[in-house]
């Protein structure tokens, strides 16, 4: 399993810009999340899991990957849309998915010149796939390319996570800028910190760590 990688230096300069958040990851320790190093596969994965649980997600996935042997531009289009959809995903999807690997098959797309794309290129490159919003962009910036400066907006766990770890009512535009900021270069690794302290890693959370100059700003 490949994981996100980050060290002591991405650490230490979150300890040292954001004490409530810093608490946390001396709290959770190290956060292990796997990331899938094949865009194209990348990309179908997310398409396949939006408005879906996890759970219903791994499930078709697992079926995609045992019942094509694999995901790729190929393997979907010679499944077919019927094929496509016995996996478990709508119609809708199916049709995305049968898009996105037409384009890249006929070579409309090219998926690996994202790569070498800035983050706001390789998003407006990936939105222009049908299927495919900001929001599932910059997931794949993260789970995909570990681009490090990753933090969205549109996440509501993340900003369950900030609500929790700064006691705020909700998260304006505004005030999610401001932490963008303060954990930049780095908001990747925010990013899975505080999605861990939105599934609950730290019991108690209302009670937890200092009231620093941090808390409810």
């Amino acid at each position: 399993m490949t994981c996100f990688r980050y060290g002591e230096a991405e650490l230490d300069h979150l300890r040292s810009r954001d004490e409530r958040l810093g608490a946390a990851i001396d709290a959770i320790g190290r956060v292990e999340r796997e990331v899938d190093p094949d865009l194209f596969s990348s990309v179908a994965h997310h398409i396949i899991g939006q408005q879906i649980s996890t759970k219903a997600q791994a499930t078709i996935w697992a079926r995609a990957t045992g019942r094509l042997g694999g995901v790729t531009p190929e393997t979907l289009l010679a499944a077919g849309h019927d094929g496509v959809q016995a996996l478990g995903v709508s119609h809708r999807k199916a049709d995305y998915l049968l898009d996105f690997a037409r384009r890249v098959r006929d070579g409309e797309f090219d998926l690996e010149a994202v790569r070498a794309m800035p983050d706001e290129e390789a998003i407006a490159a990936l939105t222009s796939l049908r299927g495919v919003g900001r929001w599932t962009a910059e997931m794949i910036l993260l789970f995909c390319l570990e681009r490090p400066d990753v933090l969205a907006f549109d996440d509501l766990a993340l900003q369950r996570g900030m609500r929790m770890l700064y006691h705020h009512r909700r998260i304006t535009p505004k005030l999610f800028a401001r932490y963008r900021r303060r954990y930049s270069p780095f908001g990747s690794v925010a990013s899975l910190y505080l999605w861990e302290v939105a599934g609950g890693a730290i019991p108690g959370m209302r009670d937890w760590a200092p009231r620093g100059r941090d808390a409810g700003r």
